[in-house]
């Protein structure tokens, strides 16, 4: 049996070395991983490779084929805790991919390997795969390149990483419930259109009893849905894939996010999520080193929102022509009062970018709360929903037999 040398560090980054044996490196690297070590690194000492038998292993450590943000925050640390270490870029790259478990990261971040080694830059490698690594990665990680700060550039990183993956759930949390009570409320009446309603009129027709409104209206209901299910599913599938193509357009885009905006509440929170991503944006980059006038740019194509892209566009020209940030921010109407206040006293006082990460703090707060409130609110509404659709479904179905029972 092979043995191999290893380096790792516990929780607290305390290093250990060893020597053991294993059947192969990847059985080791899965058994330090499960005691929850990190590897720094690994070498096999008996001679006699088992790279085969790695290769052959590969596939089936893969958990996933696509790239979640979990992976790409993973990267970031790792290679943060590595390059701080001391290690060689290639040997990063080499351990990290042995830790990979998205198949289309392990490609990438081969690929990246093979063009690292052949002389070109980490963020020139990365710069091929926008997908993944977008100009807001490439342009951090050529700023540590640059001025030999990159394991400080990707702690920054992947710490905006974590709270941007928190937000976002925290913003799903507050929404999934709700649906699921509503698809629940839809998935029952369509129960009872497509079985309960049909038998109970097979009876009422049977007995050749009078029928109340409701339950004449209700069972009319109940019967063109059976009838043109097929349609109706269709056309509901139609409706939606068309409406996610035009979102999909800059126009449509657009469009959707003016409505969104005129919503009373729902458009104030909208906007703040926006306002969050940008500032969270604009404070990383600039605490990172990125000239401000670049940063703007980032932001303006990162920013997934076409209205404020056009304002930070328009903030960029500003800028351009030498006027503060604060100025041409203020004149759009679009940020709140409070952030332009912040900027301007960052601006003052030279710490622009501890501003914006105290601005982003604050919305995301208030965001969270709103989708904590929401949720709660929202809950016996939808309960109420449900059991009121549900109630005048069944009064509906069963006052025909308590008129059958009184006639008896």
């Amino acid at each position: 049996m092979p043995k191999f040398s290893y380096v790792i560090k516990d929780n607290a980054g305390k290093a250990y070395k060893n020597v053991v044996e294993s059947s192969s490196q990847a059985a080791l690297v899965d058994m330090l991983q499960k005691q929850g070590y990190f590897i720094v690194s690994i070498k096999e000492l008996s001679g006699v490779g088992t790279q085969r038998q790695l290769s052959k292993k590969k596939k089936k450590r893969f958990t996933h084929r696509k790239i979640k943000i979990n992976d790409v925050l993973s990267f970031s640390r790792q290679l943060a805790t590595m390059l701080e270490a001391g290690v060689s870029m290639i040997r990063t790259l080499d351990v990290i991919l042995l830790q990979v478990q998205s198949e289309q990261l392990h490609k990438i971040l081969s690929a990246a390997k093979k063009d690292v080694e052949t002389g070109e830059t980490l963020s020139g490698a990365l710069a091929k795969y926008p997908k993944t690594f977008n100009q807001f990665w490439v342009s951090l990680v050529e700023v540590g390149e640059t001025s030999g700060s990159i394991p400080e550039v990707l702690n920054k990183l992947a710490f905006y990483l974590e709270q941007q993956a928190k937000f976002r759930s925290t913003i799903i949390s507050g929404i999934i419930y709700p649906a699921i009570l509503f698809v629940v409320a839809i998935g029952a009446i369509m129960f009872f259109a497509l079985f309960v309603g049909p038998r109970f009129e097979a009876i009422f027709v049977s007995m050749q009893v009078e029928l109340p409104l409701i339950t004449r209206v209700l069972l009319d209901t109940f019967k063109v849905i059976k009838t043109n299910i097929v349609f109706i599913m269709l056309g509901t599938v139609g409706i939606i894939i068309g409406i996610r193509q035009y979102l999909k357009t800059y126009q449509g885009r657009t469009l959707f996010e003016r409505f969104m905006y005129r919503l009373p509440t729902f458009g104030e929170v909208y906007k703040l999520i926006v306002i969050e991503r940008f500032t969270s944006q604009m404070s990383i980059l600039i605490d990172a080193g990125v000239p401000i006038l670049h940063a703007l740019d980032i932001s303006e194509r990162l920013v997934d929102n076409n209205t404020c892209a056009l304002v930070v566009n328009s903030i960029k020209e500003g800028v351009r022509k030498g006027e503060h940030l604060v100025d041409p921010m203020e004149r759009s109407g679009f940020f709140t009062p409070m952030t332009v206040q912040m900027v301007m006293v960052g601006e003052e006082t030279g710490e622009l970018s501890k501003m914006l990460e105290h601005i982003s703090k604050f919305y995301q707060e208030q965001v969270e709360v709103f989708m904590k409130r929401f949720s709660t609110i929202i809950e016996p509404f939808m309960l109420v929903f449900m059991g009121a659709a549900i109630g005048t479904i069944v009064v509906a179905m069963f006052m025909p037999m308590f008129n059958i029972a009184q006639l008896a």
